[in-house]
């Protein structure tokens, strides 16, 4: 599984940003396919995912309500929707895919794959 992120950037608190990963590879099925946050110094914090069964998405209760992950099937692309940040938004991004269904407790875990980490800043 390959994973090709882009997208970050410096936003005002407030803002938005949508982040794009680009998906490829075999057996994709079997993941669910999501973003992860690490600030330097600090744990991973999964963000959300979706679903490797039914495409629904879960998210942590950090972004719930404020950040939308969906997909384009055709593209092979899944974007990260970012609203009303928030300077504690800041942090690396990572797209990532995990080995399973999709679940809370599975974005907190380790990927099994992750693409390169793309820098998000919010700050007046």
């Amino acid at each position: 599984v390959q994973l090709q992120a882009s997208g970050g950037g410096l936003v005002h608190p407030g803002g938005s940003l949508r982040l794009s990963c680009t998906v490829s590879g075999s057996g994709l099925e079997s993941y669910a396919i999501g973003w992860y946050r690490q600030v330097p110094g600090k744990e991973r914090e999964g963000v959300g995912c979706l679903s490797s069964t039914d495409g629904s998405a879960v998210y942590a209760d950090s972004v719930k309500g404020r950040f939308t992950i969906f997909r384009d099937n055709a593209k092979n692309i899944v974007y990260l929707q970012m609203r009303t940040l928030r300077p504690e938004d800041t942090a690396v991004y990572y797209c990532a895919a995990w080995f399973g269904i999709g679940t809370y407790a599975l974005i907190m875990s380790t990927p099994e794959y992750r693409g390169q980490g793309t820098q998000v800043t919010v700050s007046s």
